[in-house]
């Protein structure tokens, strides 16, 4: 089924991200510093544009990595003794990154210089977001969470199977989610329903133990109330 096809496409996808993440050692350092100045961002309180102009040259900078470990590999691939030819390649391939990584830095510090300035004035705070925002945000980490623990793990793929639960852990991140922001008992409770139902299915068609689905809900419900109390 074309549904299917798709899971199984993004699946290596993402074992391919992951793989890249965990071989190449400076594309790990961009990983880490995306995730650093995006947090920051979403602290500070930047506007959606300022987000989404340093969101776009994050992208870029990871981009950039991938490419150039794709082309080393394929170089070493087609010419795997010493050549000046593949050297040049491989050196106009990290001049790329090194362009890339200097533009975002700029673009960086010419966002972010400001709120900086203004933590010196007012001190150190936290901006409040919506709360459809923190869910988006919620649902995003919980989904990546989810499938570096797999990986790591060594169990499973990042889509399907392996520990822990992603259906369990996204099931209970919408729980709390429309929790706070519904305000009302009953669709906290039909949610909560919902949420166990969803991570019961998982161990009844035997694609999860029940310690895999526990260790899913206790990720996705955790991390989101951690979210919602801190930006909310």
């Amino acid at each position: 089924m074309p549904l299917r096809k798709w899971i199984k496409s993004a699946d290596f996808a993402i074992e391919g991200i992951l793989h890249a993440a965990r071989t190449q050692r400076h594309l790990r350092y961009h990983f880490y510093s995306a995730a650093v100045v995006l947090l920051v961002s979403y602290v500070l309180g930047v506007s959606r544009t300022e987000f989404m102009i340093i969101s776009l040259s994050v992208i870029a900078v990871l981009l950039a990595e991938m490419f150039n470990t794709a082309i080393e590999a394929i170089v070493d691939i087609i010419s795997p003794n010493h050549s000046e030819k593949a050297r040049i390649v491989k050196d106009i391939a990290a001049g790329a990154v090194f362009v890339t990584a200097f533009g975002a830095a700029v673009v960086g510090y010419i966002v972010l210089s400001p709120y900086v300035r203004d933590i010196f004035h007012r001190g150190l705070y936290i901006a409040k977001h919506s709360k459809e925002e923190i869910a988006i945000i919620s649902f995003i980490i919980v989904l990546i969470l989810v499938v570096i623990t797999k990986v790591y793990s060594g169990k499973g793929h990042p889509l399907r199977g392996g520990m822990p639960s992603g259906h369990a852990a996204l099931a209970f991140s919408a729980w709390i989610a429309v929790t706070f922001i519904a305000e009302n008992f009953t669709a906290s409770l039909l949610s909560f329903i919902l949420a166990v139902i969803i991570a019961q299915s998982r161990v009844a068609t035997k694609v999860h133990t029940w310690w895999e689905v526990f260790l899913g809900s206790l990720m996705g419900a955790a991390v989101t109330l951690l979210l919602f109390r801190a930006f909310l």
